[in-house]
């Protein structure tokens, strides 16, 4: 894990953000040598349920309709 002053962080931000984005290296910035606030990328976004069986399976045949007749089900 890399450490910088503030001073430093403070001059050179937008450049370090991208990095830290690019390398997912978390970034301590220090005060006085001291650790004052830590820099970390963001998560991974989380996979969509419905996406993550993209590929993975086979719809064969009517999945609206029931399975059995209507009338089996209600009788007027």
């Amino acid at each position: 894990m890399k450490t910088m002053p503030a001073g430093e962080f403070k001059a050179h931000c937008l450049q370090l953000l991208d990095q830290v984005r690019k390398t997912r290296t978390p970034l301590v910035i220090t005060k006085r040598g001291k650790p004052v606030a830590k820099l970390v990328p963001p998560d991974e976004p989380a996979a969509r349920v419905f996406d993550s069986l993209k590929g993975k399976i086979e719809i064969l045949g009517d999945i609206v309709s029931p399975i059995t007749p209507l009338e089996h089900w209600w009788k007027p």
